[in-house]
């Protein structure tokens, strides 16, 4: 009878699960066939300034976001080209997809917190609220980053790299996208570090002093992370990812010390 109680304990879970996934997946499909469908036209009602939807498959919001990274990402003598039909569509497929993703990103966290709510105490959910919020904006904070800092620099230095050997430079609009989403992602992850590190404190399984204690080790591993995910072999670019990442590590170290410290004084206190 207690094995049965537990199958339909876990089966319950993973429907739950099941479902949740999918309404994340739909609300992603949605978001994103919307941005491959739907432009954002101007209008004016009574004087105030508004945007409304309007189909138009050619000329979507994909489109738009793509012609704004080739004009503020790409070096100028560069340009992007289709080698074979269906680059440039599949291009904003890409595009659209992150807009779904990102746009998404609120939901997604609120159907990863109602599933495990259950299964945590009062005082932990406290603590995760804490988290959501800060995850979201430290992942589009990793993006501005790279975007603003990182993809310029390193599409520059590749691009005066191939002009010192007098070879032409083109881009497939493939090409171009895989690398700007390639970057997005991360330096997404790599910003959600100190996030990470809270949210393993919630838990009492690693001492505060770990992260301390381990600094050299984690230092050399995100030197190696960062020469990973950078192409350039300048040397320079990898310390754009790197140097982030260790100011973010020292934060989470600190807001995880900060934290021990409040729930001893408090225990002190209790006692």
């Amino acid at each position: 009878m207690v094995s049965m109680t537990t199958e339909m304990t876990i089966r319950q879970h993973i429907d739950e699960l099941r479902g949740r996934v999918l309404r994340v997946a739909v609300v992603i499909i949605v978001v994103t066939v919307f941005a491959m469908t739907f432009d954002l036209r101007p209008i004016e009602v009574n004087g105030i300034p508004l945007v409304i939807p309007y189909p138009d498959p050619l000329h979507n919001l994909s489109v738009r976001i793509t012609f704004f990274m080739q004009a503020t990402l790409l070096p100028e003598e560069v340009s992007l080209i289709q080698t074979a039909p269906g680059q440039a569509f599949f291009s904003q497929i890409y595009i659209a997809g992150l807009i779904g993703v990102t746009v998404s990103i609120p939901f997604i966290m609120r159907e990863i917190y109602a599933f495990i709510s259950p299964a945590i105490t009062a005082k932990t959910k406290i603590g995760i609220i804490h988290v959501l919020l800060p995850s979201v904006a430290l992942f589009v904070g990793g993006i501005v980053f790279s975007y603003i800092l990182v993809i310029p620099y390193t599409l520059g230095f590749l691009y005066d790299y191939g002009e010192a050997l007098n070879v032409a430079t083109f881009l497939t609009i493939n090409n171009f996208i895989s690398f700007v989403l390639q970057f997005f992602l991360g330096f997404g992850i790599a910003f959600q570090l100190p996030i990470l590190m809270y949210a393993i404190a919630l838990t009492d399984t690693i001492s505060p002093r770990f992260w301390r204690a381990n600094f050299r080790y984690a230092f050399l591993i995100m030197i190696v992370f960062g020469a990973i995910i950078t192409p350039d072999g300048s040397g320079v670019t990898m310390w754009f990812v790197s140097i982030p990442m260790v100011l973010l590590y020292l934060a989470g170290m600190v807001i995880v010390e900060r934290r021990a410290a409040k729930l001893e004084a408090l225990m002190k206190t209790n006692t």
